[in-house]
């Protein structure tokens, strides 16, 4: 099956009004996107705006949707009041990146997710050896299904396919942000560098906590 037809049976069959699309909007989220607007542009697309994202990405997300013509974009911030208390002077990254990740990313994604039973992500096998393993369908630890429909797509299909459908790209991938998070932990990447390298560069640290490894079945 290719990536449209795995979306049209995550979303017309399988989990049919249960599934949403969780989307950070960054350098390859444009092709995933237009797929699933071609079979329902009223699918819930997640986003989480972390409060530190690059202004680029936020308009980028904005003309994306309004392109696409998608309607149902939830916008997905942390507490305020676990922000004020845990990370007041917005620093906790320096401190403790996984917490800011589960402060601002995960736990909030966790609550978004509630009443779906499963999920759509563009992770790829090529972005970074921590992802070569990811599969079409994998089980999460809370007992939802994570959907990769792109899973097993290469650069050079990502790159042609935008070109083919004519999508627009992020405005930083062209300074060499080849996959964009917070400002505060995303860096260019240098040629031959995963593409994920200038995540979190310099830190222990590769995923943000939503991706935990688990065990794939396709």
């Amino acid at each position: 099956m290719d990536a449209s037809a795995i979306l049209d049976v995550a979303l017309s069959q399988a989990f049919d009004g249960r599934i949403a699309l969780v989307s950070s909007f960054g350098t390859e989220s444009a092709l995933l996107l237009q797929m699933a607007a071609q079979i329902d542009r009223s699918v819930p697309v997640v986003f989480l705006d972390t409060g530190k994202l690059f202004p680029e990405t936020l308009d980028y997300r904005d003309r994306l949707v309004d392109q696409l013509g998608l309607t149902d974009i939830r916008v997905v911030t942390p507490a305020s009041v676990a922000i004020a208390r845990e990370d007041a002077e917005g620093k906790l990254w320096r401190e403790d990146a996984d917490r800011c990740c589960e402060l601002r990313k995960t736990k909030p994604l966790q609550s978004a997710l509630d009443g779906f039973d499963a999920w759509i992500t563009g992770r790829k096998r090529f972005q970074s050896l921590t992802r070569a393993a990811v599969g079409i369908f994998e089980p999460a630890s809370d007992g939802r299904i994570k959907v990769n429909p792109l899973a097993h797509w290469t650069v050079d299909q990502i790159a042609a396919e935008f070109d083919l459908r004519e999508l627009p790209h992020h405005p930083l991938e062209a300074y060499g942000f080849l996959s964009v998070g917070c400002t505060t932990c995303t860096a260019p990447v240098a040629p031959g560098e995963d593409r994920r390298a200038g995540r979190w560069r310099g830190m222990a640290k590769t995923e943000c906590g939503i991706h935990m490894p688990a065990l794939a079945f396709a």
